[in-house]
């Protein structure tokens, strides 16, 4: 700890020894870093925000959105386009600073780096100009803000324009290519399958008609059931039944009335309403019998038999089947026909259907396109329409240029403070250098240390008055000159305050 102590006092010494060297060291560098400090430009922000949205005035399908910030990125990159920013130079006090193109393109240049845009959230934006003074740093600001309100919606128009040109042309150009394959397709029909039953190519046809003999089929096995039920229940059925002596004889229309009258109740007692379709079938049947019951005589009651009402009703079901039957038949042969014809069609010629399905496949790809064509200028044009009664983009102002008044750069105040920091400690470290390269002991245990002889003893020095008055004199002007490079600290950071209270 003594040792360290010792080498305090040796080092403080020897710079003490040096100082004017040091304090010329400490001016010099003070009024070199002060001069450049001096020399740096101002550099004024001016801030604002803006909020920007697409609105989307019309549904669109598959628009998501990471489409709608494709978009908004789109608006950002536009707010620092060559134009726009060309347009920035001429229409603020940059216009003064340009003579000719290549110094318009320098300050295109500039501009790109004094202008930064920040996204923060929900499509917030902050604008940031950096310029010499700060009513160019906000003219710069305000002029981008004007230039992307004015001719955004201008940009909107022209693209819409253009968008519908083209698509005007594509339409012409699809729909004389779908005349063509239609004119292709009809002359086809004509030649190869006017004859022919079904509609659609060879191959729909053939399979319309077997889904369709399927079914009749189906329906030929159902009916064909049908028939032998009623068949074995009128086996079973007595044609006629004996009559009360005496008594009066129904005959078969009022035995028909009957039996559609017990079907009615029997419907009612499911649940069928008046709407059923079979509840309707009744009622107008029950009309008819109900006729022809009126006009039928009433027979006297005798020994012989009467007809069976139940044996009447089962013949009338019995034609009503034998007939759906007889139908299905005539349509299935009628099926088998065509079918025949499809396939003897097939084998005759046997490229008829590859080529007909080579030219559905072309005139349906037109169709799709010219169809698909037609709806994006439909869609295209209704959004154009819509953009000219209100703005596709939202953009609203949240925070105006500001006006600095102080410049955010460089901190000089702060600057100069460092400069006269770096300035001390530069003249105390020459001094102490100076110290280092010619060796002296400062004090009798250094000495001896260094030596390694035993000194007996030290002789200190002898002062006249003369001296003293000198040597005080000197250090009153070295105070002074301390003091100065201090007031000179407070000077220089005092005319940067009034400075900038003045730009206030």
């Amino acid at each position: 700890m003594g040792s360290l102590y010792e080498d305090l006092r040796a080092a403080l010494h020897a710079v003490w020894m040096r100082r004017w060297i040091a304090l010329a060291v400490a001016w010099g560098v003070c009024l070199a870093g002060w001069m450049i400090v001096s020399q740096m430009p101002n550099k004024y922000e001016s801030h604002a925000r803006v909020f920007v949205q697409l609105r989307q005035i019309l549904p669109t399908d598959g628009t998501t959105a990471a489409d709608q910030q494709k978009d908004i990125d789109r608006l950002r990159q536009t707010l620092t386009s060559a134009i726009n920013l060309e347009k920035v130079v001429r229409g603020t006090d940059l216009a003064r600073t340009v003579a000719s193109d290549r110094d318009v393109a320098d300050r295109i240049a500039s501009l790109q780096q004094m202008i930064k845009l920040t996204a923060q959230q929900d499509n917030l934006f902050e604008i940031t100009v950096t310029a010499s003074n700060g009513k160019l740093a906000r003219q710069i600001a305000q002029k981008m803000i004007d230039i992307f309100v004015e001719g955004n919606l201008a940009d909107n128009r022209t693209e819409t324009s253009q968008s519908l040109s083209f698509l005007d042309e594509q339409l012409d150009t699809r729909q004389k290519a779908l005349q063509e394959a239609e004119a292709k397709k009809a002359d086809f029909q004509a030649r190869y399958l006017g004859s022919m039953p079904g509609t659609g190519s060879l191959n729909d046809r053939i399979a319309a008609a077997r889904t369709q003999l399927a079914q009749i089929q189906s329906d030929l096995a159902a009916a064909q059931s049908s028939l032998g039920a009623v068949n074995a229940q009128m086996a079973g059925t007595p044609a006629t039944v004996a009559g009360a002596g005496g008594g009066a004889v129904a005959g078969p229309a009022r035995a028909r009335l009957q039996a559609i009258q017990g079907q009615i109740a029997e419907g009612r007692s499911r649940g069928w309403t008046d709407s059923h379709p079979d509840m309707i079938a009744l009622r107008s049947q029950l009309s008819a019998a109900q006729a022809a019951a009126r006009s039928e005589p009433v027979g006297g009651g005798g020994g012989g038999g009467a007809t069976n009402p139940l044996f009447l009703s089962l013949k009338s079901m019995q034609a009503d089947k034998a007939a759906t039957v007889a139908a299905l038949n005539q349509r299935r042969s009628q099926i088998q026909g065509d079918l025949a014809q499809l396939q003897s069609k097939i084998a005759e010629e046997p490229g008829v259907a590859a080529e007909q399905g080579q030219i559905d496949r072309e005139y349906q790809v037109l169709k799709d396109q010219y169809d698909k064509l037609l709806t994006d200028r439909e869609q295209v044009k209704l959004q154009g329409q819509a953009q000219s009664a209100t703005d596709a983009v939202k953009f609203s102002v949240i925070d105006p240029p500001t006006q600095p008044r102080t410049p955010t750069a460089p901190n000089r105040p702060l600057l100069l403070t460092g400069v006269l920091v770096a300035g001390l400690g530069a003249g105390v470290a020459a001094a102490f250098v100076l110290a280092q390269l010619r060796t002296t002991f400062s004090t009798a245990s250094r000495l001896e240390k260094a030596s390694g002889m035993p000194v007996i003893g030290s002789i200190g020095e002898v002062v006249t008055a003369a001296q003293t008055a000198m040597r005080r004199k000197m250090l009153t002007l070295f105070a002074g000159g301390v003091a100065a490079l201090g007031l000179a600290w407070l000077g220089l950071v005092g005319v940067e305050f009034v400075q900038r209270g003045m730009g206030a």
